[in-house]
């Protein structure tokens, strides 16, 4: 087993005994319930922090780094729009981040080759651009979305390196780390060169990128049999390299793919639907009108075959629902921790905040065997406060590696970072005082001791630190 592996496999174990007694609590708590002021739980009310970013817990500091438009060690801007982002671990304790930039024609944001002049850009490897885009039209040039990759020490509370290694594609906003020590890279956009968009390629692809202490950009490979559509998270379950994947749309599916050969996701596999057992075409939304999906309540499942999973015209997710595939409202923020995978619909529930899902794989799933099989394990419906002042717009998700749930909201006023203690307690870990975009990409450093998490627009990474053994029962 290699090195990477194995940490991934302790990494995602250390989050077993907490969440599974999270799931089980969500279930039993009341739609509306002010779940935040149930038990004070957490680490205390929040104060501005000197700089006037965050307002954190007593105790706790932020400290920002890797902003939009600074020059990286590649000579390259950093790109705006920061988003999804994984950690992985690093030579002698550092931290390896990859971070995904959501930029798209017309963003009125930073892109990495924005410095270079036309010499310089004409003498740029074009082998490692995805998309070079056309030389006319309203969005010429290189598309400006893709990845940057940054290593931090996390003693020292210090930026050592930041570069650019995915270059070229659009819109990239979640991914997720893989037991191979990569970050796929996913992009919500199925653009091409049909849309008048001066795209010379066309889009809605996962991307594979290696971490390493010593970043370089890497000549872009689409993972074709993963699909094409609205791509927003994977998530990779470690005992049997099967992928699953989000799609943001509000009308989306969930999906997963099996490799033919775990690890090696470009060599080819086969992509399939959810569906729910004896209720084909089900509505998992519960919108006003939708069929009611019970909280706490399991629902068998098995998984649809799909071709012509390349789909020019966009139609893979309706062509699933035909099928019998379940719908979902804007499937968003994906991980894989206590054997199930749990992911948030960014828009779904009565009142349209949010829901968050645990599917828990059948053992045909865990051993392997799933690859020739289609059926499936049981999805739950995690927790759907119909609540702004609960959960607003649940968007990327990840665990702590003691046990709570750390959620960023996409909402439309104040944005927060929620935690979500094994009992069932959510409580608030930060705000931003900066303006109202959106957080994204929280993730841990692999020592346990830093937060990772990006605020959007205009683009800033920031590394929260403080007491997290403090955390009140």
């Amino acid at each position: 087993m290699s090195t990477s592996r194995r940490r991934f496999l302790q990494h995602a174990a250390a989050f077993s005994g907490g969440f599974a007694g999270l799931r089980s609590a969500l279930g039993a708590i009341p739609a509306g319930t002010a779940l935040q002021n149930q038990s004070g739980a957490g680490y205390g009310p929040l104060a501005a922090t000197p700089e006037g970013i965050l307002a954190l817990p007593e105790g706790f500091r932020a400290t920002v780094f890797s902003q939009i438009g600074e020059t990286m060690n590649d000579g390259l801007l950093v790109p705006g729009k920061h988003d999804g982002m994984g950690a992985f671990p690093g030579p002698d304790g550092l931290t390896i981040l990859i971070r995904n930039h959501e930029i798209s024609p017309g963003h009125n944001t930073v892109g990495p080759f924005d410095a270079l002049d036309d010499e310089q850009r004409a003498a740029f490897d074009a082998r490692n651009v995805y998309d070079i885009g056309t030389l006319t039209g309203p969005y010429s040039g290189p598309s400006r979305g893709g990845c940057t990759s940054l290593l931090y020490d996390t003693k020292n509370d210090t930026l050592l390196h930041h570069a650019l290694v995915l270059a070229g594609c659009e819109h990239n906003c979640a991914g997720g780390v893989t037991p191979q020590g990569t970050w796929i890279s996913c992009e919500e956009s199925v653009v091409g060169p049909a849309d008048a968009l001066s795209r010379a390629q066309v889009h809605g692809w996962c991307f594979e990128v290696p971490a390493s202490a010593d970043p370089k950009l890497i000549a872009p490979q689409p993972i074709k049999p993963m699909g094409r559509f609205n791509h927003e998270a994977i998530a990779v379950d470690p005992a049997t390299g099967i992928v699953y994947l989000t799609e943001d749309r509000q009308d989306g599916v969930l999906w997963r793919y099996l490799p033919d050969e775990p690890g090696r996701l470009l060599e080819g596999g086969r992509l399939q639907a959810l569906s729910i057992l004896d209720q084909p075409q089900c509505d998992m939304r519960n919108w006003p009108g939708a069929p009611s999906i019970a909280r706490g309540r399991r629902y068998a499942t098995r998984w649809i075959t799909m071709d012509d999973v390349e789909s020019a015209d966009d139609s893979l997710r309706y062509r699933a629902f035909e099928r019998g595939a379940a719908r979902f409202a804007r499937g968003e923020g994906m991980y894989h921790g206590d054997g199930c995978v749990h992911f948030a619909c960014t828009t779904g529930g009565l009142t349209q905040h949010g829901q968050l899902w645990t599917y828990r794989p059948a053992p045909a799933e865990h051993e392997g065997s799933g690859h020739n099989q289609e059926h499936g394990g049981h999805l739950e419906l995690f927790i759907e406060p119909n609540d702004a002042t609960v959960l607003e717009h649940a968007d990327n998700i990840t665990a702590a590696p003691w046990g709570d749930l750390i959620v960023c909201e996409d909402g439309l006023n104040d944005q927060f970072l929620l935690g979500v203690t094994p009992s069932g307690d959510v409580y608030t870990l930060a705000r931003n005082l900066m303006n109202h975009s959106e957080f994204a990409g929280a993730t841990f450093s692999p020592d346990g001791t830093t937060l990772f998490v990006n605020i959007q627009n205009p683009g800033l990474t920031l590394a929260i630190t403080g007491p997290w053994a403090q955390r009140s029962a």
